[in-house]
């Protein structure tokens, strides 16, 4: 016997349409996609040759034979590069160079360290001047503080003293190194300071422990343009040392021209010998340069 329940037939219910496939975003086009390579390459390709050129040229009278007019140099000779180190005592001023440059560094970083964090972590009256007054001296060419600081070193009995060159040298570097170091500071989350404050550190703690490290690509561009640019001024070692034992790279390159005739290999060794830690240093800093100092130091 049928009920009526059974006479009842059970909807049916469609199947579910298949999903349509995700369909990818079209990638926007951007206005160089439309310029053709040539037009990118092509002037890209001049720069880089304009620009290595000069170097190959160095390269080829420092390394081919004296009187030797080849646009190759073979056989290789390094006779110029022996020259200028022995005989041209350019062993001599390397050395003044690297010990000039590397307490210039040293000197510039630690005080630009504590003028920079005063800076960016205190307020005081004359904040704004000093400021002002710091960025004004970067205006002032170091040919006009000649006359004083040679006074003033003749009368510290500093003259002929690689002393004069590097207090010359670190005096001109801090107003630069000092703002980039404090806005390198600014950038640090303060909340990092106060945390360590209440785990019980000091200030003078916090800011080593917790502080510093996150500073270190600061630290290490300000003291690299110190240090290179130390190395390549030639105007305070010219007028604060007159012995040539204690003279300096740019120095040394100025004593290889003179009137009557100029050693163009001995000249460009030179040039490459004085050229290589400034590569060097160039090379170690980019990556420092490019990178992020505080990149995950606070969650938001």
């Amino acid at each position: 016997m049928i009920t009526k329940d059974a006479e009842k037939v059970a909807p049916v219910t469609p199947a579910p349409a298949a999903p349509e496939p995700p369909q990818r975003p079209r990638k926007q086009q951007r206005a160089w996609d439309e310029v053709p390579r040539w037009q990118i390459y092509l002037p890209l390709s001049v720069y880089l040759v304009f620009t290595l050129v000069p170097f190959y040229w160095i390269l080829l009278f420092a390394l081919r034979k004296p009187g030797s007019t080849s646009l190759v140099p073979w056989p290789v000779t390094f006779e110029h590069f022996e020259k200028v180190w022995n005989e041209r005592s350019f062993g001599t001023y390397f050395q003044n160079s690297v010990l000039v440059g590397v307490v210039t560094l040293l000197m510039t970083t630690l005080v630009a360290l504590a003028g920079g964090y005063a800076l960016a972590r205190f307020d005081f009256k004359i904040k704004r001047g000093f400021m002002l007054a710091l960025l004004c001296s970067q205006f002032v060419p170091g040919a006009l503080l000649l006359v004083p600081l040679f006074q003033i070193f003749a009368e510290l009995r500093m003259i002929n003293s690689l002393g004069s060159v590097i207090l010359a040298e670190t005096v001109f570097q801090l107003p630069l190194s000092i703002i980039l170091i404090s806005t390198f500071i600014k950038n640090v989350p303060y909340s990092l300071e106060e945390a360590a404050w209440v785990d019980g550190c000091n200030r003078f703690t916090a800011f080593r422990v917790v502080v510093l490290p996150l500073l270190r690509p600061g630290l290490i561009a300000v003291g690299s343009f110190a240090f290179v640019h130390s190395w390549n001024h030639f105007l305070f070692a010219l007028m604060f040392l007159s012995n040539q034992e204690k003279q300096t790279i740019p120095v040394g390159l100025n004593t290889l021209l003179s009137a009557d005739s100029v050693d163009l290999g001995a000249l460009a060794a030179g040039g490459i010998i004085a050229a290589v830690p400034v590569v060097i240093v160039f090379a170690f800093i980019q990556k420092w340069l490019i990178t992020g100092f505080s990149a995950g130091a606070v969650k938001g």
